[in-house]
């Protein structure tokens, strides 16, 4: 027992020499001969998350319907089939592995079709085990750069608003408290979250809070707002898709799913994805696999599901706009984020941090936060939370100074007899006002959506 140890311990202290992301990495060997298979398998061994080994394709075939691989280390001359002509089929059918080739033969012909079977790698036998250690390495940090980079500019299209603190709940009034003690409870477990609470409450904080303090905190947390995906584009995007399976895919592509592969799925504004998705996703959730557009094949995932909604989903069950079963399966344990008028005086907390951030960000001297600011801070019931108190931060350091309700020009007992209905309504108007009547402007000023604002002018008669 104590040499295993020493030899799991040699072995840990070695593998950052071929990058951090080999230790999680899982790898099949595709090989007829079981010296070279005994040989991968001792080498990559120790240093992996997982290997194991196939002694022909079909065999390969079979362990990739059931399990997920990081890469495969094919041998090109097998009896029966060769390797390219393997990889090209399974390209076809649904696998995003990166795929590394060995052959004997190193003549440029045999290149050129390994590179376009979707070979990412080429090694020639014989090769030390270096060689084949540094192009698994090369291979992961590929993944991992295309998937960072693809999550980024997802995160980047997904919002036009830069993001601030957003991997903190600040605040310390008791309700947000109960909310970081639950969060506490519930990260280390692989139990799936339902976020509930009013657009703008930190529902994405509260998601990041809990992947940070889980198991998979070094792995992707990828973010996606159900509302911004086109209904005919949210499956490809979720599940990915088969090069020409629909008009414009003219390559294989990596969903969702995939790029958040051992992590955390942030699935936002569930209530928005449409009835046909519900179910897919209703299948991906139980089985814990997922089935490309265009593609015959299953591809199994290990990650966290996340989800959140600002709408009420038992009345959209009644109502036949969500999946009862669904529901079910995603209300394990539902989070409420509370509204920032129920969360005491974290209001004047939130608010000097803003500012603090903020000035630094915009270049701009910060602005007083006087008495009457902080009275009128307060007063307001904030029907946008913690994005609309972010967004007047932002505007009143543009102008130089707090909107006129909220430097007490009016008289504390006006404000205060105004109803909640009101208040929001006076202030919309002023936003709308302030952008010349942009909608979309005023919605992203608020924290509230461009639907929300169209309701509420429409009962207005604006």
């Amino acid at each position: 027992m104590r040499a295993e140890t020493v030899r799991k311990s040699a072995a840990a202290e070695r593998a950052p020499e071929f990058g951090p992301w080999l230790a999680q990495a899982s790898i099949l060997v595709v090989d007829d001969e079981p010296g070279m298979r005994n040989f991968l398998v001792r080498t990559l061994g120790p240093r992996c998350k997982r290997i194991e080994e196939a002694a022909d394709t079909d065999e390969a075939s079979r362990k990739l319907d059931r399990n997920h691989f990081d890469v495969v280390i094919l041998d090109n001359i097998m009896p029966g089939r060769n390797g390219v002509d393997w990889l090209v089929e399974q390209r076809s059918i649904g696998f995003y592995a990166d795929a590394i080739l060995m052959t004997a033969y190193a003549d440029l012909e045999t290149a050129i079709q390994a590179l376009r079977a979707g070979a990412v790698d080429f090694v020639l036998k014989p090769f030390r085990s270096n060689q084949i250690l540094n192009a698994v390495a090369r291979c992961l940090d590929r993944m991992r750069l295309q998937r960072e980079n693809f999550v980024l500019r997802y995160e980047l299209r997904a919002t036009s608003d830069h993001i601030l603190l957003r991997d903190k709940l600040i605040g310390e009034s008791p309700a947000i408290r109960r909310v970081r003690e639950t969060i506490a409870k519930v990260a280390p477990l692989p139990t799936t979250v339902l976020l509930s609470g009013e657009s703008g409450t930190g529902k994405e904080v509260a998601a990041r809070s809990i992947h940070a303090l889980s198991d998979r905190a070094e792995k992707p947390f990828v973010p996606v707002n159900c509302a911004a995906i086109p209904p005919d584009m949210i499956e490809s995007e979720l599940f990915g898709h088969l090069k020409g399976a629909f008009t414009g895919a003219e390559m294989n592509r990596e969903g969702l799913f995939m790029h958040a592969q051992g992590g955390t799925l942030f699935l936002d504004e569930i209530g928005e994805m449409p009835l046909a998705t519900q179910s897919k996703l209703l299948r991906a959730i139980e089985d814990r696999r997922i089935r490309p557009v265009g593609a015959e094949r299953e591809v199994p995932v290990d990650l966290r599901l996340i989800f959140a909604t600002n709408a009420d989903l038992e009345a959209q069950v009644k109502q036949g706009n969500f999946r009862a079963d669904l529901f079910y399966r995603i209300n394990v344990m539902q989070l409420f984020l509370p509204p920032l008028r129920e969360r005491d005086g974290d209001v004047l907390e939130l608010a000097r941090l803003f500012m603090d951030k903020l000035s630094q960000q915009l270049g701009m001297p910060p602005v007083a936060i006087e008495a009457d600011v902080t009275a009128a801070l307060l007063r307001y019931r904030w029907p946008g939370n913690v994005r609309e108190l972010r967004n007047l931060i932002e505007r009143s350091l543009i102008l130089g100074a707090f909107p006129e309700d909220f430097r007490g020009h009016r008289s504390p007992a006006a404000f205060g007899a105004s109803t909640l209905e009101d208040v929001e309504r006076r202030h919309i108007l002023a936003v709308l006002q302030e952008v010349g009547g942009n909608r979309d402007e005023a919605a992203r000023r608020l924290g509230i959506s461009r639907k929300t604002i169209d309701r509420k002018c429409a009962a207005w008669n604006v």
